[in-house]
């Protein structure tokens, strides 16, 4: 069996109120469990994580426990408490990972269809780079504007879209965290944060399958999806 290079915690932010979706679509019945059975289930069964953080509102802290995490004996599993902001809630998780995990391993809650290969792939991505992320080339065209005026193209042959898992190096991370508090510096995802910190980030190819569900539709389309795979 190939080993991991590292001890990696998986932290899966939760704690979100689901403002663009109309509810906390993470703790939703997505057929038979909550989304975010689903979403926590590669984690659990990869080899490659030694640990999974779940963070979510204080109020549901008992029923994630009760509810998703009781189904789950096999692996070390934590619940803890979220903030009001995303990084207030990963810097969470972070605290309340074990001292010997060197990486953590950054996933959306809302993101049920990731690959075992993508885990393994950005954590072994980080023996030669600070940190790597999970993400799909644009294939639309892409406008600049102003308003609603088109200021420029972008060529998209050097954009991409992107996604979760994000792996990173444990210390450095929190080492970001830190400037980007100091800086008050407000990034849109953990890679960001750790980019305006001057580190590099690598790449790795995902799949437009794992998509994150944002709306109703995406609900609806990720439903189709799970039940032709015949997973619910």
């Amino acid at each position: 069996m190939i080993q991991s290079p590292f001890k990696v915690s998986a932290i899966i932010p939760a704690a979100g109120s689901g403002s663009r979706f109309g509810e906390t679509k993470q703790f939703k019945l997505f057929g038979s469990r909550p989304l975010l059975y689903y979403t926590i289930r590669p984690f659990i069964n990869s080899q490659w994580i030694d640990e999974v953080i779940l963070v979510v509102p204080s109020i549901d802290r008992h029923q994630v426990m009760r509810e998703v995490v009781s189904i789950f004996p096999t692996k070390k599993v934590k619940v803890i408490e979220g903030g009001k902001l995303r990084q207030e809630s990963v810097m969470n998780g972070i605290k309340a990972s074990s001292n010997d995990s060197e990486c953590v391993c950054i996933h959306d809650a809302a993101r049920p269809f990731v690959s075992d290969s993508m885990i393994r792939d950005t954590i072994n991505k980080c023996t030669s780079m600070d940190g790597a992320i999970v993400a799909i080339p644009a294939r639309d065209t892409i406008k600049q504007s102003d308003g609603f005026t088109i200021q420029s193209t972008i060529d998209r042959t050097i954009l991409w879209q992107a996604q979760t898992p994000q792996t990173f190096h444990k210390v450095k991370l929190i080492q970001a965290f830190d400037l980007a508090h100091e800086k008050n510096f407000v990034g849109t995802d953990e890679s960001s944060i750790m980019e305006h910190a001057g580190y590099n980030i690598g790449i790795i190819k995902g799949s437009s399958r794992n998509m994150k569900i944002t709306t109703q539709e995406d609900w609806e389309l990720a439903i189709q999806i799970m039940v032709k795979k015949e997973q619910i």
